[in-house]
């Protein structure tokens, strides 16, 4: 076994958010407004000073497959998965979970829904 500590992550937190757009009428994120709360994420953790190597990470991702509880984003490391409906909710999960590492019980993505 070995004496040296395991890497520490290039990013301390990285949300991904989905983006994805079906064609075939399908429930998606994209059709619930998922850009905008990329849009809205993505410029708040600029203006916090939180983006960069060592702080957070915000990412577009193509369909995580929980669209019936769409639009979803999921923070990890820790693995949270939120739902979210307004640029209120985005810049509560940035203060509170990106900023603070407090997760918003209130927005996270109820365990059952998937696809």
């Amino acid at each position: 076994m070995s004496d040296t500590q395991p890497a520490k992550s290039y990013y301390e937190r990285h949300i991904f958010f989905c983006l994805n757009q079906r064609s075939n009428g399908e429930n998606c994120c994209a059709d619930h407004n998922a850009q905008a709360g990329f849009d809205r994420c993505k410029a708040r953790v600029k203006e916090l000073g939180l983006a960069g190597p060592g702080k957070v990470r915000v990412n577009k991702a193509g369909c995580l497959d929980r669209c019936a509880a769409g639009p979803v984003a999921v923070v990890y490391p820790e693995a949270v998965w939120y739902t979210y409906v307004d640029p209120q909710d985005i810049d509560e999960i940035v203060e509170s979970h990106l900023k603070d590492g407090k997760v918003v019980e209130r927005l996270l993505t109820p365990p059952h829904l998937g696809r």
